[in-house]
């Protein structure tokens, strides 16, 4: 099943691969985005009187040339991050106002970066933003609003279609991608009651993975929105995943309850998945 990574972190989130061994882990609570290879790992970046850019970071990701690009949630900024640690600041924020909370990121096949900004945690209340990064002029847009907590956000690999967790309503939802990085045809992708959907991504086959915080499960669903089984995981609050190794077949868990990271394949034979009754509507 799972094998521990590392353990001892602070609220790990935000998993990224940086394709040359490494897996990037922020930590929440700390302050930190610790690094981890093979044969060891270190803090990479952190906060410190010298370091002013950086408090509580959440998603992470990295472009195609080997940038790291965080959440900066407590600061309300996007920060972009070289193989040095050299911190600089990509977004501050929309019309003269910071952001809110940053949450997760992700590119689109053209280079443009979009990112989750929820807001307050109510089904009731529908403040929750995307919001997109030109890949030339930096000009920041809304891709999307009237989202109850948007938290975790994918492309499929066509680019076609963008999907965001709408965490306070524990759902889905999937957004069709125009021509010039806008989004139309809102509705919701799947239902998950039992917990609230974090952080996601897609195996190879085209199957959505999503780590479903309170419920003790990652989810795996089906191109079809229909929900294929689940696996369950360590702690009650996985956070996050990330397809990693060279063959993409290495899932990559967060876990905030035992504030660890775990990996197991996903291709073994007689590998423990749990049938799930639930279905999209």
């Amino acid at each position: 099943m799972f094998e521990k990574v590392i353990d001892g972190l602070n609220f790990p989130e935000g998993p990224a691969w940086d394709g040359k061994g490494s897996l990037f882990v922020s930590n929440c609570y700390g302050g930190y985005i610790t690094k981890i290879s093979q044969t060891n790992s270190f803090t990479f970046v952190k906060t410190s009187e010298n370091n002013t850019k950086i408090k509580n970071t959440n998603g992470l990701t990295f472009d195609r040339y080997g940038f790291l690009y965080a959440c900066e949630y407590g600061l309300g900024s996007i920060l972009k991050i070289s193989e040095d640690g050299e911190i600089e600041i990509y977004s501050a924020g929309y019309k003269g106002k910071r952001f809110n909370r940053p949450n997760d990121l992700a590119f689109d096949k053209n280079g443009n970066l979009y990112f989750t900004d929820p807001n307050s945690y109510d089904k009731n209340i529908h403040d929750g933003m995307v919001y997109r990064i030109d890949a030339l002029t930096k000009e920041v847009t809304i891709a999307a609003d009237n989202i109850a907590f948007s938290n975790g956000i994918a492309f499929s690999a066509d680019g076609k279609n963008v999907f965001v967790c709408e965490s306070a309503e524990h759902r889905i939802l999937k957004f069709h991608v125009n021509d010039d990085g806008t989004f139309c045809e809102r509705k919701v992708f799947v239902e998950l009651p039992d917990g609230d959907p974090d952080g996601i991504a897609f195996d190879i086959k085209g199957n959505l993975y999503a780590a479903n915080f309170g419920s003790k499960r990652i989810y795996i669903i089906n191109p079809d929105g229909t929900i294929k089984n689940y696996i369950e995981t360590p702690g009650k609050k996985p956070s996050n995943v990330e397809f990693a190794d060279e063959d993409l077949k290495t899932l990559y868990i967060t876990e905030d309850e035992t504030n660890a990271v775990y990996k197991m394949r996903v291709d073994v034979p007689g590998l423990a998945l749990f049938n799930s009754p639930m279905r999209s509507k």
